[in-house]
């Protein structure tokens, strides 16, 4: 719809959405012809400000003649008109400082990816965290206190992951060697992935010698490890960063209660790795504005999302931020794209 505009109507509706992207506030045609380089008329700014509305791009928030974008203009805006940024040598240096503090942990270097872009941002970050794709090279469970363990996995490429989980409180430290030594025997070497339906099937058919209480640890260290299901097909985890940057622009968002209902949204970490997977399917950065990324049965807010991958260019997560529509689209697409692309050389 875009390319269909004349070149008038297009840079009346490009300055309204730059003064919105600016201002939030509406705008109105005398406004408009006293911008510098725009030598059109009021009555005129005013005909084409009527047409961009019947088209569905621009509406008036009350009866003045202000005008702003709707989310199919904002949208089509983001697609056909804004000119992407670059990021200055210093955010780079920040998000790369951030990221590669984590070490070795895949986790670690997630949240401080993730706390990174929404501390430059000033929006809140997300990401979906993978599930482990390299051969295991050792896993181990280590008693914590009663009731819980911490399983540590090892990949051959040299990744560190730890997980605690729950377990029966009368698990003796025997029963943890035992469920160590049960899936040695069945990990090393492979993937997860490629072991797990195996084990499961085995232990559900008693094939396993094992007691009941070692088969509940080596169950409880499967769960974790493998999504905990509905965690979306490709399982992994959401971690969720900087929730309170919501709140510092309240007056964009309009309705206190959209606040708390994204809030709840965001706690949903289920609906929320089904939303960011779609972004799986599409190359670079994905762009969900107001209520057209059907997350939170609310308008008023964007997703920015793209996908980082292993070394083989698979895609195996995503990662981006959420904040009002009234984002600086420019500056915070390059910076979602810097961050995956580097998180999956990193990981790699």
């Amino acid at each position: 719809m875009i390319t269909e505009l004349n070149e008038r109507s297009r840079e009346i509706f490009r300055r309204i959405v730059d003064a919105y992207l600016t201002t939030g506030d509406p705008v109105g045609s005398r406004t408009l012809s006293r911008q510098p380089g725009l030598d059109i008329s009021p009555a005129t700014i005013r005909n084409v400000m009527a047409d961009l509305e019947d088209a569905g791009l621009l509406f008036s928030p009350h009866t003045s003649a202000g005008r702003l974008p709707t989310e199919l203009g904002l949208k089509l805006f983001v697609d056909g008109i804004l000119e992407v940024g670059n990021l200055t040598k210093a955010e780079r240096q920040s998000i790369e400082g951030e990221c590669k503090a984590s070490g070795r942990s895949v986790e670690g270097l997630l949240e401080n990816a993730t706390q990174a872009l929404s501390g430059l941002s000033h929006l809140t970050g997300l990401v979906v965290a993978p599930k482990s794709q390299a051969p295991l090279k050792h896993i181990e469970f280590v008693a914590l206190s009663p009731g819980r363990a911490l399983v540590v996995l090892v990949t051959e490429n040299g990744v560190v992951e730890n997980r605690i989980i729950e377990i029966p409180p009368t698990v003796l430290p025997s029963a943890l060697v035992e469920a160590t030594n049960y899936l040695s025997a069945r990990l090393v070497g492979r993937t997860l992935e490629d072991a797990l339906d195996a084990i499961k099937t085995e232990l559900n058919s008693h094939q396993a010698q094992l007691d009941a209480l070692t088969a509940k640890v080596v169950e409880e260290g499967l769960a974790v490890w493998s999504g905990n299901e509905g965690q979306g097909s490709r399982g992994g985890s959401l971690i969720v960063r900087g929730q309170a940057n919501l709140l510092e622009d309240m007056d964009a968002m309009k309705d206190l209660e959209n606040i708390r209902a994204l809030f709840e949204a965001l706690e949903t970490k289920e609906t929320m790795a089904r939303l960011l997977e779609r972004a799986d399917t599409a190359d670079g950065v994905q762009i969900f504005i107001g209520a057209e990324n059907n997350l939170f049965g609310m308008s008023g807010c964007s997703l920015i999302v793209g996908p980082y991958r292993d070394t083989k260019e698979r895609i195996i997560g995503t990662i981006g931020v959420i904040g009002p529509t009234r984002m600086n689209y420019a500056r915070i697409i390059p910076m979602v794209d810097y961050t995956a692309k580097l998180v999956g050389r990193l990981i790699g």
